[in-house]
């Protein structure tokens, strides 16, 4: 059964502020995903030693990577990433709409990858959301739309995942309510899927949002010593099938 996680690694930087790139690595490899989508990834910046976490991140879990820069300056960059085990190809990947009045606002990203499973393609969309309400709707109107998930290319099984930066009460979530489902709901055990601060979580704004042809059979949110420590976010972890 394939699984994948969702998570913010906080450009790899635990709660004891140690900079740690393997132990991030540690933490997903615990949970061996087929799929990965990670969001707050330093690639080549002097922050973080030059590393680029993104691939560093996939050599450890011998995945394949497709990184999307949602900032670049010169030679450095930020982001999200989409790993993966299975026949994979980028199909998109490209900046989200900011929110006019806060030009100083952080720019978003998303990222689109086709995953082959057992023979179906899955489409697997990762993304950041903005921290302002109004900015956050904007993003989630702009996904939602004909450019990402109305995209003619964007049929049958599909995932949307990411970091949200919105509750479930939120305009964000709902919106995206008109073509998929919250997978939380859909699990067959309703365990813990609070992800944010990772030692005491509280917020549900890290979420999988699944088309009908995925059957969700788990989600849950892993809380153990290294997930409370390695970033400020704990991973959402999806166990899944894709309706033949």
């Amino acid at each position: 059964m394939p699984r994948i996680v969702t998570y913010n690694v906080h450009r790899c930087v635990g709660n004891d502020r140690k900079l740690d790139v393997g132990r991030v690595a540690d933490v997903l490899a615990q949970l061996e995903p087929d799929i990965v989508a990670l969001q707050e990834l330093d690639v080549g910046r002097a922050r973080t030693g030059h590393v680029d976490q993104a691939h560093q991140i996939a050599e450890r879990l011998d995945m394949a990577c497709h990184f999307n820069a949602a900032l670049t300056v010169e030679e450095e960059r930020y982001g999200d990433a989409i790993l993966t085990g299975f026949p994979e190809r980028l199909v998109k990947s490209g900046p989200l709409p900011g929110y006019g009045p806060i030009p100083q606002l952080e720019p978003r990203g998303a990222l689109w990858v086709e995953v082959e499973i057992d023979g179906a393609p899955v489409q697997i969309i990762n993304t950041h959301l903005g921290l302002v309400p109004r900015e956050q709707q904007i993003q989630a109107a702009f996904l939602a739309g004909p450019t990402w998930l109305q995209h003619p290319h964007c049929q049958g099984p599909k995932i949307l995942l990411g970091d949200f930066n919105a509750t479930a009460t939120s305009v964000v979530y709902r919106t995206f309510l008109k073509g998929l489902s919250p997978a939380r709901r859909l699990a067959k055990t309703q365990t813990p899927t609070a992800t944010f601060p990772s030692p005491l979580p509280v917020l549900r704004i890290d979420h999988l949002f699944v088309s009908p042809e995925i059957r969700v059979t788990d989600v849950f949110a892993p809380f153990a010593p290294i997930t409370r420590v390695a970033s400020d976010h704990l991973p959402l972890v999806m166990d899944f099938e894709v309706a033949g």
